[in-house]
């Protein structure tokens, strides 16, 4: 019944109206800011590498670091999968498009939570909901969001990431998924404990190191398939308009499958990745917008696409027509949509070492999303329980965190799948209303970043210059206070 339920909403949420809608927002923000993912591009890499956390915020690094850690998870791999398995090599192409024209909307989104973020208990606490009632004036909305927001990243996503977790260390070591159950949230505990600051640590050492070994790896298969670049890349192309008579009758699928994997690795819209960049210590809030459009470049311009291209290049996958369940293409004879995909390519290049070598890389993938999940339901939870309760209501999060974490590894991969399509669907529709009407301030700030640039100054913001209300961290100008001086970490 519950899965009755949950695939009826999903059907309702993800629509092909939300699928036009991301593709106007992430349109109408690019030429409005003049295509920033192209002209800002060297801005934004020497934004990722300078800056320094504080005793309140982490660094421009840090908080790239814990985005990443959220975008880089099993939609990755095991989502990457799926959508060539739903919408053929076509749909790896549409990813690409989502995430270029998503570049625009995270700088949006992740500059609005700079903007309007706020200090609490010490640290910097911004998001959707916080840039929702200062710059909308909306409290009622801005409390359905962050509702929304908790309860997708505590309830309903982490299930993908612990199930993919305990299915790859079954399949690959035969561990029970209960034991791996446990182990996961004895683990996690000890960095969800330990707060923000240990989050950031942990993604700061382990996204980079599980990132370039996952890039290795992929660069070795496409170096022994060498001759086999313009048919895979041709494919691609050619698939995504129907042009490939083989997968001509689901240029739909492509379209749909490619949104919708391409947004939940990318997130850009979600709203999430503009929780960490709240987080950062900068002296500009494009600053930090910048840097987040640049991680979905790198979240989907090589790390699924290193994906895509070890499947397509190995043709270790199979294409499914959704609508009538019958196969258009069958390389893999009894492998489930998924990481197995990713896993028989990998053992192309060495024989057994694939489903080992996914599976280890599926947990660093995942662990690290669930740090960042955990990190925005907390954000969330603070902007809605203040005072004496907080502590106790942090309590119970993390509680029920663990609890749907460990929940996730003994349910189905297609029931946990389901349900975190449903929390996505919803943060997307929220989010992108709310960015859309907010658009303004998020603009002023680049124009004034780019001025000062012009100048040869290090852009510095103050928000009553634009009659920018309620930007309370920003009104007189970009103060660092005498107790921030420190390293944060």
């Amino acid at each position: 019944m519950i899965d009755k339920l949950v695939e009826t909403v999903n059907k309702l949420l993800w629509s092909p109206l939300l699928i036009l809608f991301i593709v106007f927002c992430g349109l109408y923000f690019s030429i409005r800011t003049r295509f920033l993912q192209i002209r800002h591009f060297k801005e934004m890499v020497k934004l990722v590498t300078t800056g320094k956390g504080s005793d309140a915020g982490v660094s421009s690094f840090q908080a790239l670091t814990m985005s990443l850690s959220g975008r880089i998870g099993v939609g990755n791999v095991a989502g990457t999968a799926t959508g060539i398995a739903y919408g053929g090599p076509g749909a790896v192409f549409w990813m690409w498009v989502i995430t270029f024209i998503g570049a625009a909307t995270a700088y949006v989104e992740s500059t609005l939570a700079q903007i309007f973020k706020e200090e609490q208990d010490g640290q910097y606490r911004g998001g959707p909901a916080y840039y929702i009632e200062k710059g909308l004036g909306w409290k009622w909305f801005a409390v359905v969001i962050a509702a929304a927001i908790l309860l997708a990243m505590a309830v309903l996503m982490p299930g993908i990431q612990a199930n993919s977790i305990a299915d790859g260390f079954h399949n690959a070591f035969g561990i029970p998924q209960l034991v791996t159950g446990i182990i996961v949230i004895a683990l996690l505990g000890f960095t969800i404990f330990g707060g923000v600051k240990r989050i950031a640590k942990t993604a700061e050492i382990v996204v980079p190191f599980m990132a370039v070994g996952y890039l290795l790896v992929a660069i070795a298969i496409i170096v022994v398939n060498f001759e086999k670049i313009p048919e895979v890349f041709g494919l691609i192309f050619k698939s995504a308009f129907g042009a490939e008579q083989v997968f001509g009758g689901i240029i739909g699928s492509a379209v749909m499958w490619g949104v919708k994997r391409g947004l939940y690795a990318n997130e850009a819209g979600q709203g999430t990745g503009a929780h960490p960049a709240a987080a950062a210590e900068v002296s500009h809030p494009a600053k930090q917008g910048l840097v987040q459009a640049f991680s979905i470049y790198l979240d989907v311009f090589l790390v699924v696409t290193a994906t895509a291209l070890m499947i397509l290049f190995t043709n270790q996958y199979n294409v499914i027509n959704e609508k009538t369940k019958e196969p258009i293409v069958v390389h893999l004879q009894g492998v489930e949509p998924g990481a197995g995909y990713t896993q028989a390519a990998v053992d192309t290049l060495i024989p057994g070492f694939g489903s080992a070598f996914v599976a280890i890389a599926l947990f660093f993938f995942a662990f690290t999303t669930m740090y960042a999940y955990y990190y925005i339901a907390e954000t969330n939870l603070a902007y809605l329980v203040r005072g004496k309760h907080r502590g106790i209501a942090f309590l119970a999060l993390k509680i029920i965190f663990l609890a749907a974490t460990f929940y996730g590894t003994v349910k189905t991969a297609t029931t946990a799948w389901a349900m975190g399509d449903t929390g996505l669907g919803i943060m997307v529709w929220l989010n992108l209303i709310a960015i859309l009407l907010l658009f303004k301030p998020a603009y002023l700030a680049l124009k004034d970043y780019e001025e000062q640039l012009k100048q040869g100054k290090d852009p510095a913001f103050n928000a009553s210059k634009y009659g920018i209300k309620n930007a309370t961290f920003w009104e007189n100008g970009y103060k660092k206070a005498e107790g921030k001086k420190k390293e944060a970490l």
